[in-house]
C-alpha cells in the first residue's frame, strides 16, 4: 500500500514539471530580448551621467565629498540681499574725464609731416589697451595717428579689420580736439606720401622714453610704425595724459552698430527672463589653464593634455602647482564660482551668462555649477545660429558680444585678472561702480580645501569674510595701484559738499563740476585710501599677465640701461596669451 501511494504522488507530478520548465524557457528568452535591445538615447537636455573614475581622481577626494554629503550641505534655495546687486556708495562717484584748461588743442599740438602707425597683438581686450595707448602715444609725438592695425595673424586668427570692430568714423570725430586721427597715410600723386620705418617700443614706455626713442627715427623718416604694440605704454602719467586714455576707452571706442544690436538684444533676453542678472566671464578654457600651469586633479590625462599645450611656449616652465593655486593664481574651477556666489547670497533663481569658450572637460566640468544655477545662459542659448552668423567666424566679435553683455549686467564676476577682466572692471568703475565681483582666490583656496569640515553656515560666513575689498566698491583698490585699464583712479571723481559759488567752469581744483551742482574730487587725489593686509597681498595677482610694475621705477630715470631690461625680458612666443 505504501509503495502505491507513492506511485500515485508520483504520477500527479508530470504536469507542473512541464509548465514550470516551460516558464523557465519563455524567462530564459525575456532575457535573451532584453539583452539584445539597444541602451536608451541619452536626452539632450539631461547631463550626461559621470563616471565615478571621472567624479573623483583619489581617495582623497572620495573622502571629502562623502564628508560633504554629511555636514557641507548646499541649501536648495536662497534669498538675496538688496545690496548685492549695487552698491549703496558708487552714487558718491562718477567719470570725469574732461581735459584741463592748458590741454593744448591737436591743431596747436600736431605737427603736419609727422605720422604714427600701429599694429596691435593679441586678442580683442589687448588689443583695445594699444589702441587707447596708441592715441596717447601720439599726443607725445605730436604726430597724426592713422587708425590702428588689428592683429589678423597672431593665436586668434581673426581677420576682422578696426572698422568691423569698432565705429571708425565717431573714433575720429570724437577725438579731434585731442589727436588727429586719419584712416590712411595720404597720397601724392597716386602714391603713398612714404614707407613706414619699422620699430618697437620696450613695454611700459614713459613720455621721456617715447621722446628718446622714437621721436628722432619719427622727425627722420616722417612715417613710424610700431609692432606688436600692447602694455607699450606707462602705467603712471601726468593727469591730462591719463584723462585722455579714458576719453579714448570709455568715449571715443564704440563697437560698430551690428555689434553693438546684437549684444544689446542678447542683454534684452536676459533682463525678460529676470530683474537681475550675474554675467560670468569664467575663463576656463584649456590655454587658460596650460598658461597658469594649475592642477585641478585630473590625473595624468589632464597633464599630458594641458602639458601639450603648454609646450608652445618654450620659456614657460611651471614647477610647482599646488603653490600656483596657494598663491592665488589660479581660476576658480566652475564648482568653486558657483559656491562662492551662493555663499555671497545669490539664490539658485539667478540669471547667469556665461562668457567663455571651450571649457576644458566640457559638460563634465560645468555640471556642478548648473546644479547650483540651473539658469544658465550664453550667447548661444539665446540667439539662433542665424542671428549669430555673421560673428561666428570672427573670435574678436565673438568675444565682443561677450563684452557688451558683460558691461550691461547687474553683476559682473571675473574668474581671473586677464584683459577682458581688467578693461571691463575699469570700464564698471568709471561708469558708476556697476558691481564688479573678483574671488579672492588666495583664500578661497584653503576654505574650498576644507569645505568638507564645516557646515554651510560656516562657509557662508568666512567667504563674505574673505571678498570683503574684491565686491567692486568704490575705494577698494588704492588709486594708482593695479594698471591703469583696470583702475582708472585719475577720471574717478567722488562728489563733495554742495558748491557755494557754482560758476560756468567745467573745472574745479581737484575735480570736476557734475550735474548735480557737486564739487567732485579726483579719487586719485585722495591720500586716506589704504589697501588692506588682503589687498596688499593680492595685488601680485594684478600683475600676473605681465609683471611690469616690479620694476617701474627704473623708468624715471629715462636711460636706456632700463628700457633694455623690458627688450631683453620679452618672449614673443609668451605674448600670444597674454590675452583675452
Amino acid at each position: 500500500m505504501a509503495f502505491q501511494r507513492r506511485r500515485q504522488q508520483h504520477e500527479r507530478w508530470p504536469i507542473p514539471a512541464a509548465l514550470f520548465a516551460a516558464a523557465l524557457l519563455v524567462l530564459a528568452a525575456l532575457v535573451l530580448l532584453v539583452s539584445l535591445v539597444p541602451p536608451p538615447l541619452e536626452h539632450p537636455a539631461l547631463p550626461k551621467p559621470r563616471r565615478p573614475a571621472l567624479l573623483f581622481k583619489n581617495l582623497a577626494e572620495v573622502k571629502r565629498n562623502v564628508v560633504a554629503t554629511e555636514v557641507f550641505h548646499v541649501p536648495g534655495g536662497g534669498s538675496m540681499e538688496n545690496d548685492l546687486w549695487v552698491s549703496k556708495l558708487a552714487n558718491h562717484f562718477h567719470g570725469c574725464s574732461n581735459a584741463s584748461s592748458g590741454f593744448a588743442t591737436a591743431k596747436a599740438n600736431t605737427r603736419s609731416n609727422l605720422y604714427l602707425m600701429i599694429a596691435t597683438s593679441g586678442g580683442l581686450n589687448q588689443q583695445r589697451t594699444g589702441i587707447t595707448d596708441a592715441v596717447v602715444a601720439a599726443r607725445i609725438l605730436n604726430a597724426t595717428l592713422v587708425v590702428p592695425k588689428l592683429d589678423q595673424k597672431s593665436f586668434w586668427k581673426d581677420a576682422s579689420n578696426f572698422a568691423d570692430i569698432f565705429d571708425v568714423d565717431w573714433f575720429v570725430s570724437f577725438l579731434s580736439k585731442d589727436v588727429k586721427v586719419i584712416k590712411e597715410l595720404p597720397r601724392n600723386g597716386g602714391k603713398v606720401i612714404g614707407n613706414p620705418y619699422s620699430m618697437r617700443v620696450p613695454r611700459k614706455c614713459t613720455p621721456r622714453c617715447y621722446q628718446t626713442r622714437v621721436m628722432p627715427a619719427l622727425l627722420k623718416k616722417h612715417v613710424i610704425q610700431l609692432t606688436k604694440f600692447d602694455y607699450r605704454l606707462a602705467n603712471k602719467l601726468e593727469t591730462d595724459l591719463q584723462k585722455l586714455r579714458c576719453r579714448v576707452n570709455y568715449h571715443a571706442l564704440k563697437f560698430a552698430d551690428p555689434i553693438l544690436e546684437m549684444g544689446e538684444k542678447l542683454i534684452q533676453r536676459m533682463k525678460a527672463k529676470s530683474k537681475h542678472f550675474i554675467a560670468l566671464h569664467l575663463r576656463f578654457e584649456p590655454d587658460m589653464l596650460a598658461f597658469s600651469g594649475c592642477y585641478y586633479g585630473g590625473g595624468e590625462k589632464e597633464r599630458k593634455e594641458l602639458g601639450a599645450i603648454r609646450k608652445r611656449w618654450k620659456t614657460l616652465h611651471i614647477s610647482n602647482p599646488d603653490k600656483e593655486r596657494r598663491h592665488g593664481k589660479c581660476p576658480l574651477t566652475p564648482e568653486e564660482v558657483g559656491l562662492m556666489l551662493r555663499g555671497l547670497g545669490f539664490g539658485a533663481d539667478v540669471h547667469i551668462y556665461v562668457a567663455s569658450g571651450e571649457v576644458y572637460g566640457g559638460e563634465e566640468s560645468l555640471a556642478s555649477l548648473k546644479a547650483l544655477f540651473p539658469n544658465f545662459h550664453s550667447k548661444e542659448t539665446l540667439a539662433s545660429k542665424e542671428e549669430l552668423a555673421p560673428f561666428l567666424s570672427f573670435s574678436s566679435r565673438m568675444a565682443a558680444l561677450d563684452f557688451v553683455v558683460c558691461d550691461g549686467s547687474d553683476v559682473f564676476v571675473t574668474n581671473n585678472n586677464g584683459n577682458m577682466a581688467r578693461m571691463l572692471a575699469g570700464r564698471r568703475r568709471y561708469f558708476g561702480h556697476k558691481r564688479t565681483i573678483r574671488p579672492n582666490a588666495r583664500k578661497l583656496y584653503s576654505l574650498f580645501l576644507n569645505r568638507s569640515n564645516m557646515t554651510w553656515e560656516e562657509f557662508v560666513s568666512k567667504v563674505r569674510t574673505y571678498q570683503k575689498g574684491f565686491m567692486g566698491e568704490p575705494n577698494e583698490v588704492r588709486p594708482g595701484r593695479g594698471e591703469f585699464h583696470e583702475n582708472p583712479s585719475t577720471c574717478i571723481c567722488e562728489n563733495n559738499k554742495p558748491r557755494v559759488d557754482s560758476g560756468p567752469q567745467d573745472q574745479v581744483k581737484g575735480g570736476n563740476q557734475n550735474e548735480k551742482g557737486h564739487i567732485s574730487r579726483n579719487v586719485g587725489e585722495s591720500p586716506e585710501n589704504h589697501p588692506s593686509g588682503d589687498e596688499e597681498q593680492e595685488m601680485d595677482w594684478l600683475d600676473f599677465d605681465y609683471g611690469e610694475n616690479a620694476h617701474m621705477v627704473n623708468l624715471a630715470n629715462g636711460t636706456g640701461l632700463e628700457y633694455n631690461f623690458f627688450l631683453r625680458s620679452e618672449d614673443p612666443d609668451l605674448e600670444e596669451i597674454l590675452s583675452d
